[in-house]
């Protein structure tokens, strides 16, 4: 069976396809999507500087599209990944009742870097401190699979 992970931020154009370009990279037989709380987005590329920064790493993002997230998530994924608390709090507003979905953040798969979330680079400007967050954060989930 096929594992099927969801990534999810705010604005589904910066973190969150970030995370899932990252984490394809490193671990293609994993079925991916990302997905924004907010539903501002739909349907654009994610933000130009973090692709840029991306494709330098070589993580292409240039084939992702925002969407929003919603509560047939939990049952299409075997696990939903946030980037931060509020993510956290939007995602489980939507949770079915009698749904098992794990939610986890992104950061839980990094202990070692101190960090509790992932902070939003189309804010802080620092998408290649981000992306350094994702990449090893991204190692780690893939390595507890």
């Amino acid at each position: 069976m096929t594992t099927r992970i969801l990534f999810v931020c705010l604005g589904n154009i910066c973190r969150s396809p970030a995370a899932e370009g990252v984490f394809r990279s490193l671990a293609p037989d994993v079925e991916t999507d990302s997905a924004g709380t907010g539903g501002w987005h739909i349907g654009e590329p994610p933000y130009g500087p973090m692709q840029s920064a991306a494709q330098t790493r070589g993580h292409d993002l240039s084939d992702l599209r925002a969407r929003q997230f919603h509560a047939g998530d939990f049952t299409a994924f075997d696990l939903i990944i946030g980037m931060d608390d509020a993510n956290i709090e939007a995602i489980e507003r939507l949770r079915p009742a009698g749904s098992a979905t794990p939610v986890k953040r992104l950061t839980d798969y990094a202990p070692a870097t101190g960090m509790t979330h992932v902070p939003d680079p189309y804010y802080t400007r620092d998408f290649n401190g981000v992306l350094d967050l994702i990449e090893a954060a991204a190692k780690g989930l893939r390595d507890s699979l």
